[in-house]
C-alpha cells in the first residue's frame, strides 16, 4: 500500500468525519425555519428527525460488518453517495412525510461513517490518539459549521437550500473518492499499519460491556445537548442575537468551534497516559457543568455551553482506542458499529428526551439535570473497566505526516 493511499484515505476520513456532522446535524437548525414556514410546532417538528437518528445507529453494524468483510474505501464512497442524496431529498420534500423519508435516507448513509472511518484511520495511522484527534477536529468543525450553514442558507436563500447545497458537495466528493478507489489511487490496507497490543478473553468482555453502559451515556448526553442547543440558545440569548436562525446558528457555531481541539488534546493525552485515567477523568469533570449549565442565559450561557461540549469531546479518543485495544483487528469495524448502534441508536431517545422536558416546563432545566445523572452514571461505570498501563509498540516508519509519523518513545 503506497504512502500516498494512506493519506488520502486519512485525508477522506477526515472528510467524511465533517460531512456526517453537517448533514446530520442541519435539521435541528432548518427546523426553527420550518416552524415559522409550515406553521407547526417545534416539538412535533423535531419528532420527523426520529426515524432519521435511530437508522445513525442501527446502520452501524452492517456497515461496520461490510467494511471488514468488504471494502472500507469502497464502503466511505456509499457513505458519501448516500447522505448526499439524503440531504438532496429532504431539501425537495413536499411535506412532512416527505421531509420524514429524506431524513431517514441521510440517517442511513451517515451511520456508514463512524464504523468504517474510525476502523479505517486506525488502520492507517501510527500514532493512533493524534489520529483520531485530527478526525476529531474534523468532526467538531462539521457540528460547528452545520448550524452556520443551516441558518445562514435558510435565512439568506431558503430552508430547501440548507439541504441540497451540502448534500450536493458530499455526492460530488463520493464521486472523487470512486474514481480515486477505480484508478488504484486509494486501496484497502489488510492490517493496521501499528500491530495492535493484545488482551486476554475476560478484560475484553468486562471492558465491552462496562462501555456499553458509558457509551449509551455519552451518547444521549451527546444527542440531546446537539438537539436542544439551537432552541436553547434561541429561547436565552435573543439579547445578542434576535430572533433569526443566522444569528443562532452563528452562536451555535461558536460553540462547537471551541471544542473543536478538545478530540486532539484528548487523543495527545490518551498517546501518553493510561487510556483508564484519561476516560474516567474526562467523564468526571462533565457532571458539574451539566448539572449547571440551565440557570444561566446571555455571555455567561454561552461560556458554560462551550465548556460543556469541549469536555464531552474530551473523552472520545481514549473511549475509541480502548473499544480498539480490547478488539481483534478482524473485527474492529464490526466492534464500531456496535459502539454507534449504541451511542446513535440512543439517538431518537434524545430526540424525545428534549422535546419531553421542554414540554413539561417550557425550558431545558429538567433535560440538564438527567444528563448530568448519566453522565455521573458513566463515571461510575467507567471505574469498573479493566487496569492497564500503556505499552509502547514499534512503530513501522512511513512518510512524513501529522497523522500518520513514527511514534516517539511509549505511547
Amino acid at each position: 500500500m503506497s504512502p500516498a493511499s494512506t493519506r488520502l484515505s486519512l485525508g477522506f476520513s477526515c472528510i467524511g468525519h465533517a460531512f456526517m456532522h453537517v448533514l446530520s446535524a442541519l435539521y435541528l437548525t432548518v427546523v426553527l425555519g420550518l416552524e415559522r414556514d409550515w406553521a407547526i410546532g417545534y416539538d412535533e417538528l423535531i419528532r420527523l428527525w426520529t426515524i432519521g437518528s435511530l437508522m445513525i445507529g442501527v446502520g452501524a453494524p452492517l456497515a461496520g460488518w461490510l467494511g471488514d468483510r468488504w471494502s472500507d474505501a469502497k464502503m466511505m464512497v456509499v457513505f458519501f453517495l448516500l447522505t448526499g442524496a439524503g440531504a438532496v431529498l429532504s431539501g425537495l420534500a413536499g411535506g412532512t412525510t416527505g421531509l420524514a423519508v429524506g431524513l431517514a435516507v441521510l440517517g442511513l448513509g451517515a451511520s456508514i461513517y463512524h464504523p468504517v472511518g474510525m476502523s479505517w484511520t486506525i488502520k492507517n495511522a501510527v500514532n493512533r490518539g493524534r489520529a483520531l484527534g485530527v478526525m476529531g477536529i474534523f468532526g467538531s468543525l462539521g457540528i460547528a459549521s452545520a448550524a452556520l450553514i443551516a441558518g445562514g442558507l435558510t435565512e439568506l436563500v431558503n430552508w430547501r437550500a440548507a439541504f441540497i447545497v451540502p448534500g450536493a458537495v458530499c455526492f460530488g466528493t463520493g464521486l472523487v473518492l470512486l474514481g480515486l478507489i477505480a484508478t488504484g489511487v486509494v486501496t484497502d490496507r489488510p492490517r493496521d499499519l501499528r500491530p495492535q497490543v493484545g488482551t486476554n478473553r475476560s478484560d475484553a468482555i468486562r471492558a465491552f460491556v462496562v462501555l456499553s453502559v458509558t457509551m449509551v451515556c455519552a451518547g444521549l448526553i451527546f444527542q440531546a445537548t446537539v438537539t436542544a442547543m439551537p432552541k436553547w440558545f434561541g429561547e436565552r440569548m435573543t439579547g445578542l442575537v434576535g430572533d433569526g436562525t443566522l444569528g443562532v446558528g452563528g452562536l451555535v457555531t461558536l460553540v462547537y468551534l471551541f471544542a473543536s481541539g478538545s478530540q486532539f488534546v484528548g487523543g495527545m493525552l490518551s498517546d501518553r497516559y493510561p487510556l483508564k485515567r484519561v476516560y474516567v477523568f474526562c467523564l468526571l469533570i462533565q457532571i458539574p457543568l451539566l448539572l449547571i449549565a440551565s440557570s444561566f442565559s446571555g455571555f455567561p450561557l454561552l461560556v458554560v455551553a462551550a465548556l460543556m461540549v469541549f469536555t464531552q469531546s474530551l473523552q472520545i479518543p481514549s473511549e475509541n482506542l480502548l473499544l480498539a485495544r480490547y478488539t481483534p483487528a478482524r473485527h474492529q469495524g464490526l466492534a464500531f458499529g456496535s459502539k454507534f448502534i449504541l451511542s446513535f441508536g440512543v439517538a431518537p431517545l434524545g430526540v424525545q428526551l428534549v422535546a419531553l422536558a421542554y414540554g413539561w416546563s417550557t425550558d431545558f432545566y429538567w433535560l440538564f439535570l438527567m444528563l448530568g445523572g448519566f453522565a455521573a452514571t458513566a463515571f461510575l461505570a467507567a471505574l469498573l473497566l479493566p487496569k492497564e498501563e500503556p505499552a509502547a509498540v514499534p512503530a513501522t516508519p512511513v512518510m512524513a505526516s501529522p497523522m500518520v509519523a513514527p511514534a516517539v518513545g511509549a505511547e
